[in-house]
């Protein structure tokens, strides 16, 4: 019982077919990544900002009293 030139050929399509698939799906996860670094850099400085402005606040009503 010997296995077919078709069949290894299929198999070796299949795999290959695979790697490619996971090798985009690996690419956009990466992109996927980089933009939620992104996103948390943005909200880090946005807390500062907010806190920033919560000091500025208190010293414009301390100026008004």
């Amino acid at each position: 019982m010997t296995l077919s030139t078709e069949f290894w050929i299929q198999i070796i399509i299949t795999v290959g077919t695979l790697g490619v698939t996971f090798g985009g799906i690996l690419t956009r996860i990466k992109s996927l990544e980089k933009k939620m670094d992104k996103h948390n850099n943005i909200i880090e400085r946005l807390a500062k900002v907010e806190e920033c402005a919560k000091s500025a606040h208190y010293r414009i009503d301390e100026i008004n009293d």
